[in-house]
């Protein structure tokens, strides 16, 4: 059937079954705001839409009078981009897909727009196209490309000129965010549009619907493009594809929507920060937190890293993303193409967490009971029942709760002065 252009046609569209196995993202902010790399990758903004007087001070104090945002351009120079290591981390990461921004707000296009005229990755600062390498590199190494696109640009005067008219013209649209959308999908044929940018202006101004009904209809990744919800205001969490709802977005039961939880290493920002201290980052065990929560509630997880202007993706990044990538060669098989199962978590306590794929279910414990003895009441056991630990040989030994559930004698640990790594997998076949 063809898609028309309105919500109630396109949300019927099913969404291609690779995003939900897949589970695991890597999200990139990377452009000409990684060159003040202060703040936030909203730095134009606080600078110079809301005068911040830190963010004045910044400038006063770092470069010279009359400095404009576009004198940063050419500092953005990528010369130690090497996709192919980029995409060799993600893989080892765990990421089944990577997104990147390809032009956030400020409206700095990262391959060479034909509508955003010296103001993009070819004309200026690095002088190549960064959108087509990265694309490149994960295809070869078998990662789904993701592509983040905003639909506005704070001080653009088509954006600003439309604006003032209570986005009553749409000259903005049909001269600059719509080209670039058909673009970047003729172009490189993404997996996935992560549409942001949106909240200022309602469906009738931004064309969203028409967009996507050619690319549900007609554009070269019909079949398995998938997109997020944030094509206009009052969208979020209603219409799209599957719901980002908001950042870091955390929901407490289980929706009923396919959700996606972007979250970011630095917890101040998305793009790269100089200042940056390691407690404003998140460590290891919150990262494999947040994801198993995220997946026992249907969710995908997205990972956020900032690289610097050069093209970096700064050694305390990689490593937690090494860190993330080695736990899930171990307890993968309990994410990576998962379904929730009849509870998430175990009693409300938020140590044990819950997934499944058939009749097996996967109990993911973020604690390591003081005794080695795993207490769970929610799954029933039977004569059958068999319980195995991911990334340990054999069975464990476990006997029926006298409350209810099972009581699970886990292997002897090594004493440590230090917390033991975060998370660990139990697999029970034969529950109910």
């Amino acid at each position: 059937p063809r898609y028309r252009p309105d919500w109630a046609s396109l949300d019927a569209r099913p969404l291609p079954a690779w995003f939900d196995q897949a589970k695991v993202g890597v999200f990139v902010h990377w452009g000409v705001f990684s060159v003040p790399a202060w703040g936030s990758e909203w730095f134009w903004w606080h600078w110079q839409g809301e005068h911040r007087a830190d963010y004045e001070r910044f400038v006063r104090r770092r470069y010279p009078p009359d400095t404009t945002y576009a004198d940063f351009a050419p500092h953005f120079t990528a010369y130690d981009f090497q996709p192919r290591e980029w995409a060799q981390l993600f893989q080892k990461a765990g990421a089944r897909y990577v997104v990147l921004t390809t032009k956030h707000h400020e409206g700095f296009t990262n391959w060479g727009s034909p509508v955003s005229w010296n103001w993009n990755s070819l004309d200026m600062g690095p002088h190549q196209d960064l959108v087509g390498k990265l694309g490149q590199a994960l295809r070869e190494s078998n990662i789904r490309y993701g592509l983040y696109h905003s639909l506005l640009e704070w001080f653009n005067p088509l954006y600003l000129a439309d604006k003032k008219s209570g986005f009553k013209t749409q000259d903005f649209v049909t001269e600059k965010t719509m080209p670039e959308l058909y673009d970047l999908v003729l172009k490189y044929k993404p997996d996935l549009i992560w549409s942001d940018g949106d909240w200022e202006a309602p469906e009738s101004y931004w064309n969203s619907t028409s967009f996507l009904a050619w690319l549900y209809n007609d554009s070269p990744v019909k079949d398995t493009v998938v997109v997020n919800d944030r094509w206009c205001n009052n969208c979020s969490c209603r219409h799209g594809g599957y719901y980002n709802c908001a950042d870091k977005y955390k929901p407490g039961t289980l929706p009923t929507h396919k959700w996606e939880m972007c979250s970011s290493i630095d917890k101040l920002s998305w793009g790269y920060r100089s200042n940056m201290s390691v407690a404003e980052l998140m460590d290891e065990a919150s990262i494999i937190e947040e994801l198993v929560q995220t997946v026992s509630f249907g969710g995908n997880y997205l990972l956020n890293v900032g690289p610097t202007k050069e093209g970096v993706i700064v050694p305390i990044f990689q490593e937690r993303l090494l860190a993330l990538g080695r736990w899930l060669d171990t307890n993968g098989e309990a994410i990576y193409g998962s379904k929730p199962w009849r509870v998430q978590m175990e009693n409300s306590t938020d140590t044990v967490w819950y997934t499944s794929k058939g009749p097996v279910v996967y109990a993911i414990f973020l604690l390591w009971p003081r005794d080695s003895v795993l207490e769970l009441s929610t799954p029933i056991p039977s004569p059958a029942t068999q319980v195995t630990m991911l990334g340990f040989a054999g069975t464990l030994k476990w006997q029926k709760s006298p409350a209810k559930g099972l009581l699970i004698t886990l292997p002897y640990m090594l004493p440590s002065p230090l917390p033991p790594q975060s998370g660990w997998t139990v697999k029970l076949e034969g529950v109910k």
